[in-house]
């Protein structure tokens, strides 16, 4: 989901079934979460997150204040942001199955440093223009497929299996306190300087988060490199295991929902915040803050509500409560005033970030662990195209939309198709999964698996 985007014990497929594992979980991070190469790699994710959430509000603030872009426009460069998604989404994970991920991940934030300090420079020469902002977020968003999809198959390499859940939910939560101060500081820095001069904050966080993972040593092994001709049959592996696989495939349907219909409703939101409201950046920085001590604590709380509620039954009922909690942005107009406004807008997103935080750390967990390793890479970008795929023309639509209908009905019709985003999962075995699997299935999915990641899943049976 827009902005939001990341986060996820292995036991033989042999196991008797998922339901009969202890709910418990260690009282305890294991000593694989606490050690040095962990500890930096973490260290550097908090220090790239912290710039990259300054700067969060910078780009649609941007281009709304300084360039007078309409809601068409503010829709442009949404779809610019995510149209590598589509562009390079699959090739990306084949790609990156074949390369060192700690390497790709180095040079994807080099590159996303030099990109970001391209704005202050162009805006210090006085001549930058929308289309200069549209290029940056499209090579922005190319640097950050390679990076997401290197960075999701990363954290197994670092840790032992059965800590990669409380690896996840550590980096998911200072994530969320690097969310919680970031956009509040950038919007309170924006009374003090101009938006172009804050991205090289943002630079600077990029520059950090390489600095710390060139220290990392992992366990990961060169493999051999990609063959032109296997570089189809491959990203079409990875497609056929994620649309097969009887839990994957849920996942991916409602969170494709969720992204196209939320995504409506977070292009608009600067339009609505700076423009029909009438209130500052500061305000929409706020605002975005107050969504991360929601996402913060939800982190927190997620092994006690997967304990009591259960892990599969969580998903739903989290998707559900972060459509639900939207409709406070559209409502926000009948506010009495610009405080009561905000109000309404920081509580919805309070609500909805920690809906959203539930729900991915809980999926991705699953996938991490389901997975087989061969295939996670390209399964994971397979999951990013068809998932993240959907922005670019939703973001396109809320353009469209908030020209021709206006913003605040534009805002009611995002509302309506992330509320509907539950669906897929209420119908699907996850709601009834009390205890989701801890390792890849023997039988439940329908899956083309390659002989690499056959004889590494044979590796790990008993």
């Amino acid at each position: 989901m827009p902005g939001t985007t990341r986060p996820p014990s292995h036991v033989p497929p042999s196991q008797a079934p998922a339901d009969s594992r202890p709910a418990e979980a260690p009282a305890v991070f294991p000593d694989s979460v606490r050690d040095r190469n962990f500890g930096l790699f973490w260290a550097g994710q908090t220090l790239g997150q912290l710039g990259v959430q300054t700067g969060a509000v910078l780009l649609p603030v941007l281009a709304v204040s300084l360039l007078s872009a309409g809601d068409l426009e503010v829709g442009v460069l949404k779809a610019a942001q995510s149209l590598a998604f589509l562009v390079v989404g699959l090739p990306a994970g084949a790609w990156v199955d074949h390369w060192l991920k700690r390497g790709v991940m180095i040079r994807a934030d080099l590159a996303r440093f030099a990109i970001t300090l391209a704005i202050p420079l162009l805006w210090y020469l006085g001549i930058l223009q929308m289309w200069h902002l549209w290029a940056c977020a499209a090579l922005l968003g190319i640097a950050t497929v390679f990076f997401d999809v290197a960075y999701q198959s990363a954290v197994p390499l670092l840790v032992d299996s059965r800590s990669v859940a409380q690896a996840n939910a550590r980096l998911e939560a200072t994530g969320q306190a690097s969310r919680l101060v970031g956009p509040a500081l950038g919007g309170w820095l924006l009374h003090l300087v101009l938006a172009p001069v804050l991205f090289i904050g943002q630079a600077a966080g990029y520059l950090a988060s390489a600095a710390c993972l060139w220290g990392v040593r992992d366990r990961e092994q060169p493999k051999a490199p990609c063959v032109r001709g296997r570089l189809w049959p491959e990203i079409r592996e990875g497609l056929a295991y994620v649309v097969r696989h009887r839990l994957i495939k849920h996942i991916v349907a409602a969170t494709a929902i969720m992204n196209f219909f939320s995504t409506i409703v977070f292009t608009l939101m600067p339009v609505l915040v700076l423009r029909t409201l009438g209130l500052d950046p500061a305000h929409l920085g706020m605002a975005y803050s107050a969504g991360a001590v929601g996402g913060l604590l939800a982190a927190a709380a997620t092994p006690y509500l997967a304990r009591r509620i259960g892990e599969g039954t969580v998903l739903p009922i989290s998707t559900a409560l972060t459509g639900t909690a939207m409709a406070g942005f559209p409502l926000s107009v009948l506010a009495p005033g610009p405080l009561p406004a905000f109000a309404v807008l920081a509580g919805s997103m309070f609500a909805l970030t920690a809906g959203v935080l539930v729900y991915n750390i809980l999926q991705v967990s699953l996938r991490q662990r389901i997975c087989p390793p061969g295939l996670l890479g390209r399964a994971n970008a397979s999951i990013r195209f068809l998932v993240w795929g959907v922005v670019p023309p939703a973001a396109l639509l809320a353009g469209v939309l908030g020209e021709r209908l206006g913003t605040v009905p534009a805002l009611w019709i995002g509302v309506a198709g992330s509320v509907a985003a539950a669906l897929p999962l209420v119908f699907s075995p996850l709601a009834r999964m009390r205890v989701l699997p801890d390792g890849p299935e023997e039988d439940g999915p329908e899956q083309e698996v390659s002989e690499e990641g056959r004889s590494q899943q044979a590796a790990r049976r008993p």
